[in-house]
């Protein structure tokens, strides 16, 4: 499996476990598996929800900023993988 760059945490929200994040490429839709990665960051995980202020989305495209649910921690500047 291959995988491409799609975008970068820009924020983490601890309490709720959503990594805020910026599209630079491509688009991400919910079904889509990503990998976190940065120095301390590193899984992989199915994407369930998008959200864009609040309210649900089923996709995503280039220079969206977007809340995801994660299952572990993120910090920003992770870059984020799409897993194709």
């Amino acid at each position: 499996m291959g995988e491409e760059m799609i975008g970068l945490v820009f924020q983490y929200f601890q309490k709720a476990s959503v990594a805020a994040v910026r599209i630079t490429s491509g688009a991400l839709k919910v079904g889509d598996t990503v990998h976190f990665l940065g120095n301390t960051t590193d899984f992989k995980q199915r994407i369930e929800s998008i959200q864009v202020h609040g309210q649900g989305i089923s996709e995503a495209d280039t220079g969206a900023e977007v809340g995801i649910k994660v299952a572990e921690r993120v910090r920003p500047n992770d870059r984020v993988y799409k897993v194709v």
